[in-house]
């Protein structure tokens, strides 16, 4: 149940992090960074996606992993991008509490799974 919940949330995390990379190119005209970004915080949904199809326990474990590094990579560009004040506060705190939620899942369905493998 609960990865169903976290792929939820982590498609429309994704689809939020689409719209800021469109908003980011297109408005603020950044176009490093705005890659970064959407490369880490789309990915994060496509490694629980691949999940799925893990062929062991211990794959399935590691894509998770994977999920939640990404996550945390994202952290950071977000942190990033409302310090050199492309993403005003408002962006900023509704995106980093999307991710960081994501983050704390992650955080907790890695550790079950990892007690339950030992």
């Amino acid at each position: 149940m609960s990865k169903n919940i976290v792929k939820e949330k982590s498609v429309r995390f994704a689809i939020r992090i689409v719209k800021l990379y469109k908003f980011l190119t297109d408005e603020k005209h950044e176009l490093v960074m705005s890659k970064q970004i959407l490369r880490s915080g789309t990915s994060i949904g496509a490694n629980i996606a691949e999940s799925n199809n893990a062929i062991s326990k211990k794959d399935f474990l590691s894509k998770l992993y994977i999920a939640l590094k990404e996550c945390s990579e994202t952290l950071y560009w977000l942190d990033i991008l409302y310090q050199t004040e492309y993403l005003d506060e408002t962006q900023y705190r509704s995106l980093q509490a999307d991710c960081e939620e994501l983050y704390r899942l992650l955080q907790s369905i890695t550790k079950t799974i990892k007690t339950n493998l030992t």
